[in-house]
């Protein structure tokens, strides 16, 4: 038996943690197992004309690992198909949160919807209740008086504010990809790069300019600066080796600068000294 929340939980983020607290909470008091049924890919995908304009903010594994992090017991994905799009609220929560994932209670946030032809969470409540299913209801969260989503989430990072979005998210945003080869323009100035190719094409890129990172080789964690801009390249410091063909885990912290163009490369490299001795007075 289970205690079951629902919903796409894109960013994992402090609006989604209040569901997800009150679901761990209520399925150890019950003595259940608490479980998130979500879905891949996103219903935009599928189902909008603006599909491609879409970014998300976390990769199916990344969004598992978060809700596992948070001490849900079990993460069920459900393909997300032209046809599922057509299940309406009564069908999923009885062939899907009662039959299949053996739901005893189902956690409704405050804009939940669920189903083709579900209006609102109040009418979802009121078709779990005829089905038998308990219904809890959280709030919505706010954090410096906004309410959290994921789009707001969204519009932080497109506009290079990554410390909003963290403080939103209750993480660091981040990419993660591998290590390829780039135009190696910046080993000639003295600030070789690493190139991250992402593994996910989907995830968001923050808006262009320079960040401090920290960055994550394997179990190796360190600071560096890096550029979003044609290429997403990090100059990573206190390090000289060779990764190519490596994983890589960038962490935003901090927007330094935007985007900038330069006349000559003794320019740009002026402008790299500063952005490192900027990076490096965060850090310390």
């Amino acid at each position: 038996m289970a205690v079951i929340a629902t919903g796409f939980f894109d960013g994992v983020h402090v609006g989604h943690r209040l569901v997800l607290e009150t679901l761990v909470q209520t399925a150890r008091e019950r003595g259940e197992l608490s479980v998130v049924v979500t879905f891949w890919p996103h219903p935009r995908i599928v189902l909008h004309d603006d599909a491609l304009s879409l970014r998300l903010l976390n990769t199916l594994d990344e969004k598992i690992g978060l809700l596992r992090g948070l001490g849900v017991d079990r993460v069920e994905v459900l393909p997300f198909t032209e046809e599922f799009s057509r299940t309406s609220a009564a069908d999923y929560l009885r062939k899907y949160i009662k039959e299949r994932f053996d739901g005893t209670a189902i956690l409704l946030g405050y804009d939940n919807r669920i189903g083709h032809d579900s209006g609102n969470p109040a009418q979802t409540a009121d078709i779990a209740a005829e089905l038998g299913l308990d219904v809890i209801r959280t709030d919505k969260v706010s954090s410096v008086g906004i309410a959290v989503s994921s789009s707001k989430i969204r519009k932080a990072l497109f506009a290079g504010d990554v410390a909003t979005a963290s403080a939103f998210l209750c993480y660091d945003y981040s990419l993660e990809g591998e290590v390829v080869h780039g135009r190696k323009v910046g080993r000639t100035i003295g600030y070789p790069t690493a190139n991250l190719d992402l593994y996910e094409k989907m995830k968001l890129v923050p808006a262009e300019g320079v960040y401090l990172t920290r960055v994550r080789l394997g179990e190796r964690t360190f600071h560096g600066m890096t550029n979003i801009g044609l290429a997403n390249e990090t100059f990573i410091f206190d390090f000289d080796e060779e990764i190519y063909g490596e994983p890589m885990r960038i962490e935003f912290l901090r927007r330094i600068r935007g985007e900038m163009k330069f006349e000559s490369l003794d320019e740009l490299a002026a402008q790299l000294r500063a952005d490192e001795q900027s990076c490096r007075e965060m850090i310390g």
